[in-house]
Order: structure tokens, then C-alpha cells, then sequence
């Protein structure tokens, strides 16, 4: 019996899987039979070149921060790119405790070829750089929060205890320049350098804001999510560029699963326990709906009775019922649902519409 040489091997290839790091590429390959065909390991700047010369075919990918780059640039070579979480490639990884880039590949591989996996949308050049300003932006966010800690925390060393706002913050440097001038100058020295860098960290966040808000009024679908209460533009920007098409989910409740606003299942025997809700996929989407959640409770707390929406009716009744942090999760449940009413069906938000049923 002939022995197939290594191109003809290579010719009958049918699906990839490529397992990606900083400087090289692993592939793992195999053809209509499931027979591998191809093992081989490139380095980064040669894997375009290789993959124009091999047969067209479904090549799979560990979701990761090149994914989206390497799927774009194969698409254009006329490759079939499938993006996979990495969570839904462990399953078909052959052996737990021995973890390395051929048996990652090989996963890879298997799980891109399976009929029932979920895949990750490709994000195209736009989408990335907006979601790169949101996280520059929240990186600078957390500093600043850091920072105002970490002065409130040296001020109390001194016996100055400030309260937790940034507002409190300021108007004590604002009001009590004699209480910070009978500070040791070493340490008076220290706290006002870190309080120009507050100020810097500021107009760093204002700024993104700025560029961010530039590509939202430009967006019609950022522009119709803002209309719900709660969901910002900070916020409608996040998700615009976050979820290319509302139809990639089946249903309002797929989204709010995809990002972690639905309670965990611990079910058996026909008998269904749920739990705390799973925190899965996007924490900054979650974060962000929450943070909204909580805006439009707020609002709904204020308003006059007579004024208030059936969906603001539907929070307050909610919080009387269950507390006020399960009232926020399940606000932002909400609001995830009616997001994906908005992106799905083109549908813009009507706070009276259809009857609320309990969270």
C-alpha cells in the first residue's frame, strides 16, 4: 500500500486548529475522515504566508486577544474562521493535567468540528478600537478610585477622616487648606502631587469620553439604547460595539445569560434549586447594566407616584418583595432583555409597553 507524501496529505485537509501565543502557532489539521493530516508549529510572521498556500478550509481559534485579528486576515484568504470560549474547548482537551500547545491545537481542532458549539462573532477594526477606549477608560477608573482610597487612607494616618465620595474628598481640599497645611511637608508634599495626578486621571477619563461619545452620535443603534432608562452612553457604545448583530442571540434571555445576569442551576431529579447569578462572559457589560440598574431605581424612587412608568411601578413593587441588590440584578436583567428587543428587532423602547412579569 502507497504511503501518502506529506502534500498530499496537506491537499486533503478540511478543518484546522490553531492554538495562538505571543510568537508562534500550533496546528493541528485533519481531513473528511478525521484523520490528522498536518501537525506543525509557525512562527507568527510566517503563519498568512503558510495558510495562503493550504487548501481552503474551516480553521478554529481559542477566543483571545489576536483571535479577532487572526480570523479577519484567514477570512480574506478565503478560509471559513470559527471562534470558540475556551471554556467550550476544555471539554475535548484529551488529558486535564497535561496541558501544552499540541494537545491545545488538537482541541482546538475537535471542538471546531462539533455541530452543537457556539461561536464567538468576529469583531471587525471599528468594533475593536471603540471597545479599546472603553477599556483604557475603565483602566482609569479603577486608578482614580485607587488613588482617592489610597489618599483618604494616608489623610487618616494624620488623623483626617473624610468620607467615602470623591466629592468629600474635594471639597475638604477645597475648604480645609489650613488643616492640610499643618501637615508634615513631606507628607502635605506627597498628598497634593497625588491629588494633580487625580486631576490628570480626570482629564484622561474626559477625554476618552469625549472620543467616545463622537463615534455614539454617529451609531443609530447607540442612539435608540439610550432612550432606556438607566443605559447611558457609556453604556449603549459598550454593547453597540460589543454585540455586532442583537439576532446572534435567540432571545432576550440568551443575551442576559451570555453576560452572567441569570441565576445559576443546580437542578436533579426534576427538582429545579437556582442560585446566585452565574457571573459568566462580559464583566464590564454586567458591571455597566448594573451601575445602570441602580441609575434608574434611583429615578424611579424619586419620582411622584402618579408619574411613574409601569416599568418603574414593576421596580419599586420588586424591591418591597425581594431587597434592593436582587432588585438591581434583576433590573439589569431587564434592561439586557429589552436591549436585545431594541438591537434584535429594531424596536425602539417604550417603558409602558406589554404587561411586567415578575423577576
Amino acid at each position: 500500500m502507497r504511503v501518502s507524501t506529506k502534500t498530499e496529505r496537506i491537499a486533503m485537509l478540511k478543518r484546522m486548529g490553531v492554538d495562538s501565543s505571543k510568537h508562534y502557532l500550533h496546528v493541528h489539521g485533519v481531513d473528511a475522515h478525521e484523520r490528522v493530516v498536518l501537525v506543525k508549529t509557525l512562527r507568527r510572521e510566517e503563519f498568512l504566508v503558510w495558510a495562503a498556500n493550504v487548501p481552503k478550509c474551516v480553521i478554529g481559534f481559542e477566543a483571545c486577544s489576536s483571535s479577532h485579528y487572526w480570523a479577519r486576515e484567514l477570512s480574506k484568504l478565503g478560509h471559513e474562521v470559527k471562534v470558540m470560549a475556551a471554556e467550550y474547548v476544555l471539554p475535548y482537551r484529551k488529558s486535564r493535567k497535561g496541558k501544552n500547545d499540541a494537545n491545545d491545537a488538537e482541541a482546538i481542532c475537535e471542538a471546531a468540528g462539533r455541530p452543537n458549539m457556539r461561536f464567538v462573532t468576529v469583531k471587525c477594526e471599528e468594533q475593536q478600537s471603540l471597545l479599546a477606549l472603553h477599556r483604557l477608560r475603565s483602566g482609569l477608573v479603577d486608578d482614580r478610585t485607587a488613588l482617592i482610597g489610597q489618599i483618604r487612607g494616608l489623610l487618616a494616618e494624620f488623623g483626617i477622616w473624610i468620607g467615602q465620595t470623591p466629592d468629600k474628598l474635594e471639597n475638604w481640599f477645597s475648604k480645609q487648606a489650613e488643616e492640610l497645611a499643618q501637615l508634615p511637608l513631606l507628607a502635605r508634599t506627597g498628598i497634593e502631587l497625588a491629588r494633580t495626578h487625580w486631576k490628570t486621571l480626570d482629564q484622561r477619563i474626559e477625554e476618552l469620553d469625549k472620543q467616545i461619545k463622537q463615534v455614539a452620535k454617529k451609531n443609530e443603534a447607540t442612539e435608540r439604547l439610550q432612550k432606556i432608562v438607566g443605559v447611558g452612553m457609556i453604556t449603549a457604545s459598550a454593547i453597540t460595539a460589543t454585540i455586532i448583530d442583537g439576532r446572534q442571540f435567540k432571545n432576550g434571555r440568551e443575551f442576559a445569560a451570555s453576560i452572567g445576569l441569570v441565576p445559576s442551576q443546580h437542578s436533579t431529579g426534576g427538582k429545579v434549586k437556582l442560585g446566585r447569578i452565574t457571573k459568566r462572559g462580559d464583566s464590564y457589560l454586567r458591571y455597566l447594566l448594573v451601575q445602570g440598574a441602580r441609575s434608574a431605581f434611583i429615578a424611579a424612587r424619586r419620582r411622584k407616584p402618579e408619574k411613574l412608568t409601569r416599568l418603574e411601578r414593576w421596580m419599586l413593587a420588586l424591591n418591597a418583595r425581594v431587597g434592593y441588590y436582587k432588585t438591581l440584578v434583576a433590573i439589569a436583567n431587564k434592561h439586557a432583555r429589552i436591549i436585545w428587543a431594541v438591537l434584535a428587532k429594531g424596536e425602539a423602547f417604550d417603558p409602558e409597553y406589554g404587561e411586567s412579569q415578575p423577576a
